[in-house]
Formats: structure tokens, C-alpha cells, sequence
């Protein structure tokens, strides 16, 4: 019987055994930053998708798969690049300027509503706010609708009217037709045909208002809102454009304006100034009649 004598190998050095992998450090909670980019790409991706390229003047195409509008059509109708507007919509860090989230809502037909929330979801001032100013108390509202049948408004230094009796209203256009936006003295004499048609000497009553602008846009010049409003006039206005290259600027003086009504005719109106507070902001502008004719006139614009 044959015995098997199995040869005994030294040990081998001993393998020290591998630590187990620790476990994944647990993500970052979301910033507060983070959770309002989020926010603010999810907003405009269902506001986007909601639009039709019938809505927004585009041709609709052969093979779209996207419901409402493209990317690259939001960018096209704000004037904003692809890129820039997709990382917007992926919730990317980047910075955004008031101008452009005003060129991105009007391309997305928001609403007032809709568009204060795409304001403080990006976490910026809106330039365009809405202009029905609960600043105006109700005693002064009161003050207004006493001096009928004497067309008065409340205006500030970048001209948005913040309130106005039933004459203004009716003066130079019907205002309560307007949205609250467009009811802005600057906007409405180079871009309202009604309110330019009222304007007797509309030539110099406009390069006057610009250079008053002017002056007063020397201390806002880093204002969203005085921005947006110049930005608007120069790509809406060509005679605006003309008469900003002047560089006028002039201080304001009362003086004596005429009307062309369109229901009562020819109004010869003494225009004052109050200012409402120690520095020239807000303004209580009055008109009353310079002779006899235009105060019957301005009765019979009440009556109306």
C-alpha cells in the first residue's frame, strides 16, 4: 500500500483584510437659491408650453413634437440667446438682469400676476410694476376728484400715472381703456395716436418731456424701471431715438398748454405742479382753464 506524503508549503504572508468602502456622504440640502431656480425653470417651462406659435405670430411647422412654444422660439421673441435661455429653463446659477425677464414675459403673454411671480421668483425688481399705487392716499384720491371739473393726476419723476379725476381720464385719450402699464405720459406721446392727435403743439411738447426725462434719469440711471422705459422708446419710437441723441435737458416751469379735445374741442389749460414731498418725486399736476371758452369746455367734458 503506497502512502501519499503531501509536501507542507511555508505560509504565506498574511493579506490584511480590505476595509469596507464607507457609506456615500448624504447630499447637500437643497439651498434656498437652489429651490427658487428650480421654481423659476419649472414657471417658465409650463408658461411656455402653454402658448401656440399661432398666438405668438410664428408658423407652426412641420414635425413639432413640443407642446406650445420651442426653447429656441422664447429666446427669438425676447431677443435673448438659445443657450442662455435653456440653462434658465435647467435651473443653471446664472445672472439675470431685470431687462431681460421683461423681454421674457411679454414673449410669454404673462399676466400682472403671472409676471410679479416671475419677478420674485428670479428674485429681482420688476421695472414695469403695476402702477395702481396704493402710495396715493385717499385723501389725496379725494383731493383729485374734488378738483373736477379741472383735470388733475398724480405722476411721478419717470412720468407713470398713479392716479387721475374723470377729466384727465378723458383729456387726451380714455385712459381706463389702457392697461396700467402703458399709462405713462412719455410711452403715450410718442406711441398713442389718440394722445398725440391732443397735443396742439405735440413737436415741442414732446422734446420738452424727453429732456425733462433726461434730467430726472441722471439720478436713476441704474433703476430697472427707468431703464426698461428707455429701452422700450428707443426700439418702439424712431422720433424718440432722434430727439434722445439731442442730449437736452431742461427744468421744469408752468406754463400755459393747449388741447385739441376730441369730444370738446380746443382747450387752453394753465398747467401747475405741486410736488408731494421734499424731493421731486411723486407730483400733483393740475390744468385749469386759461380763459373763459376752455372753462365751459371743460364743464361740458365733465357732463360728458
Amino acid at each position: 500500500m503506497t502512502t501519499m506524503v503531501h509536501e507542507r508549503r511555508p505560509a504565506g504572508p498574511t493579506v490584511p483584510a480590505v476595509p469596507a468602502a464607507a457609506p456615500a456622504p448624504a447630499p447637500a440640502p437643497a439651498s434656498a437659491d437652489d429651490v427658487r431656480r428650480g421654481e423659476l425653470a419649472a414657471f417658465l417651462r409650463s408658461r411656455r408650453e402653454r402658448i401656440t406659435p399661432e398666438q405668438a405670430g410664428l408658423p407652426r411647422g412641420p414635425r413639432r413634437r413640443t407642446p406650445g412654444l420651442r426653447r429656441e422660439e422664447v429666446a427669438h421673441l425676447a431677443a435673448v440667446g438659445v443657450t442662455w435661455y435653456t440653462w434658465l429653463e435647467q435651473a443653471r446659477d446664472i445672472k439675470v438682469s431685470a431687462q431681460v425677464l421683461d423681454a421674457i414675459a411679454d414673449a410669454l403673454m404673462l399676466d400682472r400676476g403671472e409676471r410679479g411671480h416671475l419677478f420674485a421668483l428670479a428674485n429681482s425688481v420688476d421695472p414695469r410694476p403695476d402702477t395702481e399705487c396704493a402710495g396715493v392716499p385717499a385723501a389725496l384720491r379725494l383731493m383729485l376728484d374734488q378738483l373736477e371739473p379741472f383735470p388733475a393726476c398724480v405722476q411721478n419723476a419717470r412720468y407713470d400715472i398713479l392716479a387721475y379725476n374723470r377729466p384727465y381720464g378723458r383729456l387726451m385719450c380714455d385712459l381706463d381703456a389702457l392697461p396700467r402699464e402703458e399709462r405713462n405720459c412719455m410711452w403715450l406721446a410718442f406711441m398713442n395716436p389718440d394722445w398725440c392727435a391732443s397735443l396742439v403743439d405735440r413737436e415741442e411738447a414732446v422734446r420738452i418731456m424727453a429732456a425733462k426725462f433726461r434730467a430726472s434719469m441722471a439720478e436713476h440711471l441704474a433703476d430697472p424701471a427707468w431703464k426698461c422705459l428707455l429701452r422700450r422708446l428707443q426700439e418702439g419710437s424712431a422720433e424718440f431715438r432722434e430727439i434722445w441723441e439731442r442730449h437736452e435737458v431742461v427744468r421744469f416751469a408752468s406754463r400755459t398748454k393747449a388741447f385739441r379735445q376730441s369730444r370738446v374741442g380746443l382747450l387752453r389749460l394753465d398747467y401747475t405742479a405741486l410736488w408731494l414731498g421734499p424731493n421731486a418725486g411723486s407730483k400733483l399736476l393740475t390744468y385749469t382753464p386759461a380763459d373763459e371758452e376752455s372753462r365751459e369746455r371743460l364743464e361740458l367734458l365733465r357732463s360728458l
